[in-house]
């Protein structure tokens, strides 16, 4: 049901405290607009006004399916109503100087981006690929604070006392933490000596509980990923965190419309940019970006080790593409490939 169909678009800009709602015709014409609170007895009023105002076909176009959105996204397709997600827009879009901006714009350009055909997918409603969601999540963070928690022990390694250092500093990272672990800052005679073995021993352990707290939510996540799509695991290059990410942006059979729409999310879909005789494309710098990511890492992993890519890369060398033009087209065919695999054998819902 998109703008040759619907009756109705209700665009929603999401918040965490309160969803703006603008309710336009097929002629892209304003009804109304509302402000509603997030929250089970603030979804029940738009639902009510889209009853009264547009009382025939009509589909919702929401922003943040998958975060602000969520509980919105839910409460209307249990009462039967049509919802498509819609991408935010860009910061460089939104913060032009030579743009106005407020929510309700904004769920104006919700509904108009539906009726204009740029829209269109099923939002990610599965308890699943949440799940998978909220553990990716939190490894990213403990995976971030573990760098930066080992870049401040190389720091403080390099102020530490002359001999505390040279004790340390040409060691491996797991030797080294290991070391810093069993330093013993109460057996220091030297004030200074002490206070900078303390900080070393503290940062040491602080990498190593992140390490742990990683290994944990991997195991957890490959456990999950092996359930629902066992098969994702079996393709060369993709890991269990590869996977996670995409099967949370793959989400549920169906809702995405063909290939194509998940290498458009993926970032992975060629873009026209030939100049005179010359005829090339390039790679989309939109969409989902962890997910771009994701199939980045697959591509380079498969570049490495896997004789038939490494063919087909030479093959599009030989016609005359540069690198980079054949790892887009390399990107493009793993997409394909995988949003296939995910159709046919995935069982997240």
């Amino acid at each position: 049901m998109l703008a040759d169909e619907a009756e109705f678009v209700i665009g929603v800009d999401t918040h965490a405290r309160s969803h703006t709602l603008a309710l336009l015709d097929k002629q892209q014409q304003t009804r109304a607009d509302v402000e509603v609170s997030a929250c089970r007895s603030g979804h029940r009023r738009p639902l009510r006004l889209a009853r009264l105002r547009a009382p025939g076909r009509r589909v919702w176009a929401l922003e943040g399916t998958g975060c602000y959105g969520a509980g919105l996204a839910r409460f209307l397709v249990g009462r039967g109503e049509r919802v498509l997600e819609v991408e935010r827009p860009a910061r460089r879009e939104r913060g032009s100087r030579t743009r106005l901006k407020s929510d309700r714009l904004d769920a104006e350009r919700a509904a108009r981006l539906l009726l204009a055909g740029r829209a269109g997918a099923r939002p990610r409603l599965g308890e699943a690929t949440a799940a998978l969601r909220s553990l990716l999540a939190c490894r990213e963070g403990a995976i971030r604070a573990r760098t930066a928690a080992l870049n401040q022990l190389r720091a403080a390694l390099l102020s530490a006392p002359c001999q505390l250092r040279e004790h340390l500093q040409d060691q491996p990272r797991a030797q080294l933490l290991a070391s810093c672990a069993r330093l013993r800052p109460a057996a220091c005679s030297d004030r200074e000596r002490a206070a900078s073995a303390l900080t070393l021993q503290l940062l040491a352990r602080r990498v190593q509980a992140l390490t742990r707290e990683a290994e944990t939510l991997e195991r957890e996540l490959t456990r999950r990923v092996q359930h629902a799509a066992p098969a994702l695991l079996d393709q060369r290059g993709v890991g269990p965190i590869s996977a996670a990410v995409l099967l949370c942006a793959w989400s549920q059979p169906g809702r995405l419309r063909n290939e194509a729409a998940f290498a458009r999310l993926a970032g992975a879909a060629p873009i026209p940019a030939s100049s005179g005789k010359r005829i090339r494309h390039r790679l989309d710098r939109g969409g989902d970006r962890k997910l771009n990511r994701a199939l980045h890492t697959i591509a380079l992993t498969r570049r490495r080790c896997d004789p038939t890519t490494i063919a087909y890369i030479q093959r599009r060398q030989r016609e005359g593409k540069t690198e980079r033009e054949a790892v887009r087209c390399l990107k493009r065919y793993i997409a394909r490939n995988l949003y296939r695999l995910l159709e046919a054998t995935a069982t997240t819902t």
